[in-house]
C-alpha cells in the first residue's frame, strides 16, 4: 500500500495524475524546475520540491533529485508521467530500491521494449508482425549505409531509446542518409543518452494504431480498443481519435490479440500502448510498444468511461483489473488535438512568450470521462494565463478532447471548442487544427502518416500564412481610435488616417468618429467602409456592432517586452477560427535589424544551441547550415542567406540563446 504518489513530471500530464490521485484519496508531491515555480502543477499538488535549474538534465532527468525529494517528503510511490524518465528502466528500478511503489510497469519490462531493436525481436519471437528492418549491434556508418540499401528507399532512421519523434529521421535519398543517421544520433544522445540507431522500411501510406493494454499482477491482460494516430507532423502526432474510423470489429480483434500478445511477451504490468502501422490492405506491423501512460490516454477514457490514472493506481496497490475483456464496452467517438505553442505557416516553429489569456473553461460543456457523459468536452492544460512558455520542454501547452455519438458529432464539438478557448500571447496551431478538422482528407479518414509533411512541399493551402480578414482592420482601428488613458492615440483625435500593423502587413486607414461609433474605410478611399459601434470593452472580451451585426470577440491590451515607453502597446484579436492577431499603430521606432539581413544569422526561437558547422574566416553558399538551436524537441539550422565569408562566430554548443540572438555575421560576397 501507498499513501502520498510523487509526480516525476510537469505540465498537463501533471494535473492530470494529481486530479485522479486526490480523488482517490491519496496526496501528491509536485517536483519542479526554477522555470517551472509558478507552474500549475505545483499549485495543485499539496506539496513540491525544487529540483534543479531550467534544462531538463539539471532537473526533470536527475533520478537523485527526484529520490530526494520522496525522501523529503515522506512518499511512498512514484508516477512517472509520460516523457522524460518514464520509460527509463534504471529510473523504475532505483524506485524500487529506495523502497518507492513504481507506478508503472517492471523494470525488466521496459527494458525489453525501451530498446526498439530488442523489442522487435522480442516480438517476432512471439508471432507479432513487424516491419522489416535492421536491428544489428554494429553501428558503423559503413554498416548502417550498407543496410539501408539493401532494405531500400523510404527508410526510418529511429533511435533504440526513442520516443515521440526524437532521434528519428525519414530518408527518401541515399545521399541524405549520412546526415539523417548523425542528427538522429547526436539528438538521441542528447533527449535519452543513447545514441545507437536502428533501421525500418517506411511502409508508405500507412495509417497509424495503436492499442491500449493493461495488466495486472495476477497474470489478467486485456486491451481497451484502438486509437487512431496518423495526423502526423514530422512523426509527431497532432490528432488522435478513438475508435479508428478504419478499423473495424474483425481488425479490432486481430490487432487488439497481438496488442496483448505483445504486453504478455513481455511480462508486462499496467498500463501500456503498442503501437503498429497499418498498410494500404488493411494489414498491421508492430512499430514498437510505449511502456506508459500516452499523451492521447483521454479518448480512450470517453469512449470506455474509464478512468486510465485509476487503473494505473489501483494495479501498482497490487488490485486485479476492474474488468475482463468480454465486458469491455465501447461508446461513441472521441477526438483530442494536441495544442502546441508553434507557427504551422513557418514549418511548425516552436514559439515562446507570457500567455495573456488562457479561460478554456468558458468552453467547457461537460466532462469526460464518465459513463453518464455524452457529448462532453474535456481540455487538459498545463498553463495558466501569466505562464511563460520557454524553450525547455515540449511545445505541447494542453489537449482538447471532445466525445460525440458518432465522428461528425465529435469534430463538431471539438471545432466549437477550439474556437471558444484561444490561447493568446504565444503563436500557437489553433486554427491550422480546426482546419485539419475540416479538411476532406481527414473528414473522409484518407490520411497517412506522411500527409501533413508532404503538404508542407506541395502549398497545401491549410500551411500557408492567413491574413486578417477585413472586419478585424476596422475593429482594430475602431478600437485604437477610441483607446484612452494610456493608448496608442491621444483621446482628443476623433478623425484622421490611422497606420496599423497586422500579420506582417501595414494598411493606411481613414477614420471618423462620432461617439462611440467609428467609420473606417482604407485610406486611398478604395474598398466599402465599415461602421463600428464599440458596445463595451472589459474582462478580455469586446462587444460591438459591425455593418448591423452585433458580435464579440476576445480583444484585450499589452505592451511588448522593451517597448520604447508607456504610449507603445498592442491590441491582441481572436478571430472565428480561435486565431489570435495581434495589431498596433506603426512604430515610430524603426527596428535596428531585419530579420530578413542575410548578413546576420538570428536565432529563430529561444533555446539551446546543438551545433556550430563554421568558423572566423571560411567561406560560406547559400543554403549553407550554419548553427543549429534546439527548442522544444526541435533541431533548427539556420543557413547562409546568400554567397559571403564568415567574419564572426557568437555562440559555441551548448550555449543558452534567446530569441533573436546574433549567432554569425557574414560579409555577402565574400565566399
Amino acid at each position: 500500500m501507498f499513501h502520498k504518489i510523487l509526480i516525476a513530471n510537469r505540465g498537463e500530464i501533471a494535473c492530470r495524475v494529481i486530479r485522479t490521485a486526490r480523488a482517490l484519496g491519496y496526496r501528491t508531491v509536485a517536483v519542479y524546475s526554477a522555470a517551472d515555480a509558478l507552474a500549475p502543477h505545483v499549485a495543485q499538488a499539496d506539496e513540491a520540491v525544487c529540483i534543479g535549474e531550467p534544462p531538463a538534465a539539471e532537473s526533470y532527468l536527475r533520478i537523485d533529485a527526484l529520490l530526494d525529494a520522496a525522501r523529503r517528503t515522506g512518499a511512498d510511490a512514484v508516477h512517472p508521467g509520460y516523457g522524460f524518465l518514464s520509460e527509463r528502466a534504471e529510473f523504475a528500478q532505483a524506485c524500487l530500491d529506495a523502497g518507492l511503489a513504481f507506478i508503472g510497469p517492471p523494470p525488466a519490462a521496459i527494458t525489453a521494449m525501451g530498446d526498439k531493436a530488442l523489442a522487435k525481436r522480442r516480438m517476432l519471437e512471439a508471432g507479432v508482425p513487424c516491419a522489416p528492418g535492421y536491428l544489428g549491434d554494429d553501428q558503423s556508418d559503413a554498416t548502417l549505409l550498407a543496410q539501408a540499401r539493401s532494405l531500400g528507399l523510404p527508410l526510418l532512421v529511429k533511435a533504440v531509446a526513442g520516443g515521440g519523434g526524437r532521434g528519428m529521421r525519414l530518408v527518401h535519398d541515399f545521399a541524405a542518409l549520412p546526415e539523417a543517421l548523425a542528427g538522429a544520433r547526436r539528438e538521441a544522445a542528447s533527449a535519452f543518452g543513447d545514441g545507437t540507431l536502428m533501421l525500418e522500411r517506411l511502409i508508405e501510406g500507412g495509417r497509424h494504431i495503436e492499442v491500449q493494454v493493461f495488466a495486472d499482477a495476477h497474470g489478467h491482460c486485456i486491451h481497451l480498443g484502438e486509437r487512431d494516430c496518423t495526423a502526423q507532423r514530422r512523426r509527431q502526432k497532432v490528432i488522435e481519435e478513438a475508435p479508428s474510423p478504419i478499423v473495424d470489429a474483425d481488425m479490432r480483434e486481430r490487432i487488439g490479440t497481438d496488442a496483448v500478445a505483445a504486453a504478455r511477451a513481455v511480462g508486462y504490468r499496467g498500463a501500456g500502448t503498442v503501437e503498429f502501422i497499418v498498410d494500404a490492405q488493411g494489414r498491421h506491423y508492430f512499430l514498437e510498444m510505449n511502456t506508459r501512460l500516452q499523451v492521447e490516454h483521454p479518448v480512450t477514457e470517453c469512449i470506455t468511461g474509464l478512468d486510465l490514472v485509476e487503473w494505473q493506481l489501483r494495479v501498482a496497490a497490487g488490485e486485479p483489473l476492474p474488468l475482463d475483456q468480454d465486458e469491455l464496452r465501447l461508446s461513441g467517438h472521441a477526438i483530442e488535438v494536441r495544442l502546441y505553442a508553434e507557427d504551422p505557416a513557418a514549418g511548425f516553429v516552436p514559439q515562446t512568450g507570457r500567455v495573456l489569456h488562457w479561460r478554456p473553461q468558458a468552453a467547457l460543456d461537460g466532462r469526460c470521462p464518465g459513463a453518464a457523459t455524452t457529448g462532453g468536452v474535456r481540455i487538459d492544460a498545463g498553463i495558466v494565463e501569466g505562464s511563460e512558455i520557454g524553450p525547455h520542454y515540449d511545445a505541447m501547452v494542453a489537449k482538447v478532447i471532445a466525445h460525440g455519438r458518432d465522428r461528425d458529432d465529435a469534430i463538431r464539438r471539438l471545432r466549437a471548442t477550439l474556437a471558444d478557448a484561444p490561447l493568446v500571447g504565444v503563436g500557437s496551431n489553433t486554427a491550422f487544427l480546426r482546419a485539419l478538422l475540416d479538411h476532406p482528407r481527414f473528414r473522409a479518414a484518407s490520411l497517412h502518416t506522411g500527409l501533413i509533411d508532404e503538404w508542407a512541399t506541395t502549398g497545401e493551402p491549410l500551411l500557408q500564412r492567413r491574413e486578417p480578414e477585413p472586419g478585424l482592420w476596422a475593429l482594430a482601428a475602431a478600437m485604437i481610435t477610441l483607446r484612452h488613458g494610456r493608448g496608442l492615440r491621444p483621446a482628443s483625435v476623433a478623425d484622421g488616417e490611422l497606420v496599423l500593423q497586422m500579420a506582417g502587413q501595414e494598411r493606411a486607414l481613414a477614420v471618423h468618429t462620432e461617439g462611440p461609433r467609428v467609420r473606417v474605410r482604407a485610406a486611398s478611399g478604395e474598398g466599402a467602409a465599415h461602421e463600428v459601434h464599440l458596445i463595451a470593452h472589459d474582462d478580455h472580451l469586446v462587444r460591438y456592432e459591425i455593418d448591423g451585426v452585433r458580435r464579440r470577440r476576445v480583444a484585450l491590451w499589452s505592451s511588448p517586452p522593451g517597448a520604447h515607453g508607456s504610449e507603445v502597446e498592442r491590441l491582441h484579436l481572436v478571430d472565428d477560427d480561435g486565431h489570435a492577431w495581434t495589431c498596433a499603430e506603426r512604430s515610430p521606432y524603426p527596428a535596428l535589424l531585419r530579420a530578413d539581413d542575410p548578413r546576420r544569422a538570428c536565432a529563430a526561437v529561444a533555446g539551446t544551441v546543438v551545433a556550430v558547422s563554421v568558423q572566423v574566416g571560411q567561406s560560406v553558399s547559400a543554403g549553407q547550415p550554419l548553427v543549429c538551436v534546439e527548442a522544444m524537441k526541435m533541431e533548427m539550422w539556420q543557413h547562409a542567406g546568400a554567397d559571403a565569408r564568415v567574419i564572426a562566430v557568437h555562440v559555441q554548443p551548448r550555449q543558452a540563446v534567446d530569441a533573436g540572438a546574433l549567432l554569425v555575421e557574414l560579409e555577402i560576397g565574400q565566399a
